[in-house]
């Protein structure tokens, strides 16, 4: 029998120990956790269903590990195919007997926002949660909070505005329409903003009167449990959330094939995206995606060169590069191209990159081993190819999985490391000499999720955004979300919108009601 203790924070990353673990049945619902900075907590290790935490079905258990330190947080209870379908019965009695859908839809709305405050209450353990397990800067994790708990709360507001329309068919009829909930929703979700994308996928789906069965991404999965104690106190029924940890092969396809669920929500890569939605389209369900990207931030000659390199810094190195809408192929007009790889180069070379709960720290490591082998492996394909390797390129230290800043400079448009999405803080810079010649180049890419733009003009501005084919443009910013500003792409970044009233249609489906009356 292993102890409590064995499941928390000691482990080193070579230990043969958590192989045994990996099929301990007696893993507790809870297991203490002392986190870097001091604070303690009590972490959930269980499948969330029904309200409760309970073991998986098989009693098998995964290891989460620590990408900052490479060594094991603890383990929690793996989800498999019979845990999907004891999810989905539970988020099917729940919408069939309308304890959620059936209310008064401000009461759902109250729901909401109480979930949002039991958050805003507990948001430092909940930030250090996130930064643990996934690797980001500290400061990272608390705007991604700050975020979930502004939306929450934006959706919570949404839920008694939710209306159809009559429909003017003549006096022999009364003809109206409503907009009413699809009913079991699979959402699946991935690990660079584990609790955000939580959010953004739970909440317009709970607004709009549906139930929920949601995977976690397997190496990021405590957040989302963790703030799952939460959903009873809130006032949320049993069965409306239910979350099931596993892996996508077993757990993302159980809920993208179930016959039950009526829509599917994804986050991640195109590659994944392509296969549910071939998978999905069987069922004829409902499918939002939200996929990958290769954004482009463009520089014109009369950008406030030192406001420029900070929002190209942001755009590439925030979230340790992991993220879809990150900025990675700068263009540079010709003029200060120069002038720009100097100051940039400097940025670059100056960012505080390391223990991500270090306050000054603003790269973090990058949330897996696997991530950070293709990182440097894209690293050497670059080089391969001819490229210029300004700075970066390498494994910072020998624990952890940090990389130092990577900038490529004189790359060609047909480069692996300018078509292909890294993930990463990589980064690829051209010049350019015409407005024309920009903007072909910013849409020469399968994807469209976002774009930047840095100029003094705002007449170039919003031609340029207008013209560029991205799903949000950035003017003299980037990465900077606001929860009531819908995000989603275009092309091959995906289909739907996040975040916003336009959330609120990718639940919602609508009845015609059609009524003839007596003459």
């Amino acid at each position: 029998m292993f102890s409590r203790s064995t499941l928390c924070l000691k482990t080193s990353a070579s230990s043969i120990g958590r192989l045994q673990l990996r099929y301990f049945s007696h893993l507790p619902m809870t297991v203490p956790i002392k986190l870097p900075n001091g604070l303690e907590y009590e972490q959930p290790t269980g499948l969330f269903i029904n309200n409760k935490f309970v073991p998986s079905k098989q009693n098998k258990t995964f290891e989460v590990v620590n990408p900052s330190t490479e060594e094991e947080i603890c383990h929690i209870y793996e989800g498999r195919e019979d845990d999907v379908e004891e999810a989905v019965q539970a988020a099917d009695r729940a919408f069939s007997n309308g304890s959620w859908n059936g209310i008064d839809p401000i009461n759902r709305g109250k729901a909401l926002y109480r979930l949002a405050e039991l958050i805003e209450q507990d948001k430092d353990v909940i930030a250090s949660i996130e930064t643990l397990d996934n690797g980001k800067a500290i400061s990272s994790s608390r705007g991604d909070v700050e975020l979930v708990i502004n939306y929450l709360k934006s959706s919570a507001g949404f839920a008694d505005k939710i209306d159809g329309r009559m429909v003017d068919t003549g006096r022999t009829h009364f003809s109206y329409t409503k907009r009413q909930p699809l009913g079991v929703c699979g959402q699946i979700i991935p690990w660079n903003f584990p609790l955000l994308m939580w959010a953004w996928k739970i909440a317009p789906a709970l607004v709009t009167g549906n139930t929920v069965v949601l995977k976690t991404a397997e190496s990021t999965p405590l957040s989302a449990l963790y703030v799952s104690k939460y959903i009873p106190q809130a006032g949320i029924p049993p069965g409306v959330i239910n979350i099931v940890s596993g892996f996508g092969k077993i757990v993302g396809e159980a809920i993208t094939n179930h016959p039950k669920i009526k829509k599917v929500a994804f986050t991640g890569s195109t590659a994944t995206g392509r296969h549910i939605y071939q998978s999905a389209a069987a069922g004829l369900k409902k499918v939002t995606l939200e996929l990958g990207g290769k954004s482009p931030n463009i520089v014109f000659a009369d950008a406030e060169l030192k406001k420029a390199v900070q929002n190209i810094i942001l755009g590439i190195y925030y979230n340790s590069g992991e993220v879809c809408c990150a900025g990675s192929r700068v263009y540079v007009e010709e003029s200060i191209y120069d002038k720009f790889i100097e100051e940039f180069k400097a940025a670059s070379e100056s960012i505080k990159v390391g223990d991500p709960f270090d306050e000054s720290t603003f790269q973090g490591a990058q949330t897996s081993q696997m991530q950070l082998n293709k990182i440097l492996k894209y690293v050497d394909i670059g080089k391969s190819e001819g490229a210029t390797l300004i700075t970066g390129g390498e494994r910072l230290g020998s624990k952890g999985y940090f990389i130092k800043p990577t900038v490529f400079g004189d790359v060609k448009e047909d480069m692996r490391i300018v078509k292909e999405e890294i993930f990463g803080p990589v980064v690829t810079v051209t010049k350019f000499k015409s407005t024309d010649e920009v903007i072909n180049m910013a849409n020469d890419s399968e994807y469209g999720l976002a774009a930047g733009i840095h100029t003094s003009n705002i007449n170039t501005a919003l031609k340029v955004a207008d013209r560029v084919n991205a799903g949000t443009v950035w003017i003299n910013t980037y990465n900077d979300f606001h929860h009531a500003v819908p995000f989603g792409g275009f092309n091959a970044s995906g289909l739907g919108r996040e975040m916003s009233v336009d959330a609120l249609q990718n639940y919602l489906q609508v009845k015609a009601v059609r009524a003839k009356l007596d003459e």
